[in-house]
Order: structure tokens, then C-alpha cells, then sequence
């Protein structure tokens, strides 16, 4: 696991009307770093976006509807998991979790199946100065995000 990334597994309460999933708390120690923005992006099947870094900014995600497989890079030269890349999946198939990005951490993501819903909450509000982008194909992070699922 990357240093500074988080999952917080959710509690899902369910009945015979449905389920309620609380998932962050301005409470939790998960939640630190505070609320910006938050944003909500509807991807198609077989989408990709990656890959996407941040100077200062924290990002936390959660998905509602679909399925996506994270991807994960530590790009920070200070971090004991520098050079590390992590994959998450998450959405309806996957149980509910929420996830936090530290900054310096380059992520993105591919829709896995139908349209995937992602919510997500940055502690700073929009700003092109804090956004970086790093090629989805980047030979130093060597990521296949056309791979299949491992045989085993």
C-alpha cells in the first residue's frame, strides 16, 4: 500500500426499503485536510483517465454506480513508497469504500463494465496551477490500463 493512501471501509445499513451508507464525516481523522469542491463525473464504458497529480491537494472518492479499477503512482521523492503503484477497485460490485489520495500521488482510473458514477471531494477548491497531468501510457510508471484481470 502507498504511504498516505487510505480506504475506509463503509457500513452499509440495509432493509427491506433500500440501504444507507454514511461516508465521511467532517469527523474522521480520514477527513483531515478538509472540504474544497466536491465533484461528480459520469464516465462511459471503457473510459480511462489518467494520469493526474496534485502539489497540494488531498482527494477523496467514492463510487455509487458502476465499477472502476484505480490506478495509483507515488511520484513523492520523500516517501518510503516513492516509485510504488497501487491499484483499487471500487463501486457496486466491490463493497462500499471511500478512498484518499494524497498529494504527490498520481492516480487515475478505467470504467470497468457500464457507465461508472464518481463522486469526489478535494480539499482545495479548482485551480489549473495545482493540477498536473502525466501521459495515461507514462514509461517511468508503466501502467497497462488495457490489462485484464490476472489469470490464476
Amino acid at each position: 500500500m502507498i504511504e498516505g493512501v487510505e480506504i475506509k471501509e463503509l457500513v452499509t445499513h440495509t432493509d427491506e426499503r433500500g440501504f444507507f451508507r454514511e461516508i465521511i464525516r467532517v469527523t474522521d481523522e480520514f477527513f483531515g485536510e478538509g472540504f474544497g469542491q466536491f465533484s461528480h463525473s459520469m464516465m462511459f464504458p471503457g473510459v480511462a483517465k489518467a494520469w493526474h497529480i496534485h502539489k497540494t491537494q488531498v482527494d477523496w472518492w467514492y463510487v455509487p454506480v458502476g465499477n472502476i479499477k484505480v490506478g495509483l503512482h507515488d511520484k513523492r521523492a520523500d516517501s518510503p513508497t516513492t516509485g510504488e503503484t497501487q491499484v483499487v477497485f471500487m463501486g457496486e460490485n466491490y463493497g462500499g469504500k471511500a478512498l484518499r489520495i494524497p498529494p504527490g500521488v498520481a492516480h487515475g482510473c478505467k470504467v470497468l463494465g457500464e457507465t461508472a458514477h464518481l463522486l469526489y471531494i478535494t480539499s482545495k477548491i479548482y485551480d489549473p496551477a495545482e493540477e498536473g497531468r502525466i501521459a495515461y501510457n507514462d514509461e517511468e510508471i508503466g501502467f497497462d490500463w488495457e490489462a485484464g484481470p490476472e489469470i490464476s
